[in-house]
């Protein structure tokens, strides 16, 4: 059996699958867990891939050590999206996080995560961490609270995801962002079409409300080209300027894609990439 997913209306990605393990209607979308010869298991919504067993450390990583090597203060993390678990897994390796909070519209997919996908869910259990299952958009316009950083760890603007990359939803970031704060979003691809334009959408909005904003890329092999973009926004810190150093490493910690190197080498964007932004 193949696992097929169509990158473009001309290319696909395919992966050879020993067992379609599970599925579920939920109220947002269509979910999935494959097991697979080469990646192991992994995870579908509505047909697209989010997370592997053999790669998805490659973008955890880069999401959540990036900011937190910036701004080793940091206490109060709002994670918007995010089901699968694997940013949270990543902030709970810093005891000085004081509070971790998940805005999750879609429970279905996280308890099927919890049973079916537990390499990215052992942070779940943190006694920091609170889960909300409603909607992101909602949540970050209600809210008194503020935040020292917000990861948006979303599936692309389309279905359940949509919301999370309007002009509304960056402003209300912007408004329970702390001065020292840090947002970092899921800022999809600049290679085929449909990624690239929604990666300028998001970037042009952001860049308009942030007084600091950068992309920063990693190369994850599984998602559409390979090539996949992150986007950093600040009221007050420059991603390689204020970087000293890879906090996580001096917590003593080993990272299987993240390093000192990369951090600051990942915000140097081919031309073709810094055009289109």
């Amino acid at each position: 059996m193949w696992f097929t997913e169509a990158w473009t209306p001309n290319i696909n990605f395919q992966v050879r699958i020993k067992e379609h393990i599970y599925s579920e209607k939920t109220p947002f979308q269509q979910l999935d867990v494959y097991d697979s010869y080469e990646l192991g298991r992994f995870f579908t919504l509505d047909g697209i891939m989010m997370a592997n067993e053999k790669d998805e450390f490659i973008y955890h990583e880069m999401m959540i050590h990036t900011p937190m090597s910036i701004n080793p203060q940091i206490k109060n993390v709002l994670v918007i999206g995010g089901g699968d678990g694997g940013s949270v897994r990543e902030l709970t390796k810093y005891s000085h996080i004081e509070t971790i909070e998940m805005v999750e519209i879609d429970e279905a997919v996280v308890r099927a995560c919890q049973k079916h996908f537990k390499i990215t869910t052992t942070g779940l259990d943190d006694s920091r961490v609170t889960l909300h299952f409603e909607d992101g958009l909602n949540y970050v316009k209600k809210t008194k609270k503020v935040y020292d950083l917000i990861i948006v760890d979303s599936t692309d603007p389309i279905g359940p995801g949509e919301g999370l990359f309007t002009q509304d939803f960056y402003l209300n970031c912007e408004r329970i962002l702390s001065d020292n704060g840090i947002l970092i979003n899921q800022h999809e691809s600049p290679y085929f079409e449909k990624e690239k334009m929604e990666m300028k959408r998001a970037h042009q909005k952001i860049k308009s409300i942030f007084k600091i904003a950068s992309v920063y890329q990693a190369f994850i092999p599984t998602y559409p080209s390979g090539h996949w973009l992150f986007g950093f926004a600040s009221k007050r810190y420059h991603p390689t300027r204020d970087f000293k150093g890879t906090y996580i490493h001096q917590l003593g910690y080993k990272t299987k894609y993240y390093n000192e190197e990369i951090h600051v080498a990942s915000f140097a964007l081919p031309n073709y990439v810094k055009e289109e932004l």
